[in-house]
C-alpha cells in the first residue's frame, strides 16, 4: 500500500501507534496527574471489546510501595536468576499496570457455548491483548513511557497474593510505566508487503 495516500491528522491511531514504543529508561517523575492514567486504565477498560461481550479482562495499577514491592518480589520470585539492574529498571518507574482474565468469566462462558468451549480461552486473551496496546498507546499520548514484561506464569501465585486476588484471575503481562528518561533508537522501515496481502 503507498502510505503517502493517507496523512496522519486523517488517521489519529496510526500516529498513536507510531509514538507507542518500548520504553526502558523510565522514571518516577510522571508528567501529569496520576488520576489521568486510572481514568485512561478504567476507559479503556471499558470500551475496549471482548468476544460474546464477556468482559473478561481484569486490571491492577500499582504505584508508591505497592509498585515498589512488587519488583522486589518478582526478584525474589526469580531467585536472583534475573538481574537486579534488569529489575531495577522497571522498579525506576512510577508504576505497573497488570493485566489478566478472569477464567471463571471464561468458564461461564464456555458452559453456555459448548460449541466455542475451546475458543474463549483464547478470545479473552486477544481482548486482553487489545486493552494492552490501548492503555501503552494512550499512556504516550500522555507523554508516559512504558513497556510490556511478561514473568508470568512464574510470578503468578505470588501476585495474587500480594493483591488478595482471587485464583481464578490468569495473569497475562505487567507494564512498568513512567517519566520517559531517555527515548529509545527509531524503528528501522521494514517490507511490510511481506507480512500483509492485498487482493482486489
Amino acid at each position: 500500500m503507498n502510505m503517502k495516500i493517507w496523512k496522519k491528522r486523517d488517521v489519529k491511531i496510526l500516529e498513536s501507534l507510531e509514538e507507542r514504543r518500548s520504553y526502558y529508561d523510565i522514571n518516577k517523575n510522571l508528567p501529569v496527574e496520576e488520576e489521568k492514567v486510572f481514568d485512561l486504565v478504567e476507559k479503556a477498560t471499558e470500551l475496549v471489546p471482548d468476544a460474546f461481550n464477556m468482559k473478561s479482562s481484569r486490571v491492577v495499577v500499582a504505584v508508591g510501595e505497592k509498585h515498589n514491592q512488587l519488583w522486589d518480589n518478582i526478584y525474589n520470585v526469580f531467585q536472583g536468576k534475573v538481574p537486579r539492574e534488569k529489575i531495577d529498571s522497571f522498579k525506576n518507574g512510577y508504576g505497573t499496570i497488570l493485566f489478566f482474565y478472569d477464567n471463571d468469566v471464561v468458564k461461564s462462558l464456555q458452559s453456555q457455548f459448548p460449541t466455542y468451549a475451546d475458543r474463549f480461552p483464547d478470545w479473552a486473551s486477544q481482548s486482553s491483548g487489545m486493552l494492552q496496546l490501548s492503555i501503552w498507546s494512550g499512556l504516550r499520548e500522555l507523554g508516559i513511557g512504558a513497556s510490556l514484561q511478561h514473568y508470568n506464569p512464574v510470578i503468578d501465585d505470588m501476585v495474587r497474593e500480594m493483591f488478595n486476588l482471587p485464583e481464578s484471575y490468569i495473569l497475562n503481562a505487567q507494564m512498568p510505566f513512567g517519566g520517559i528518561g531517555s527515548h529509545p533508537a527509531p524503528k528501522e522501515k521494514e517490507d511490510i508487503s511481506k507480512r500483509v496481502k492485498i487482493e482486489k
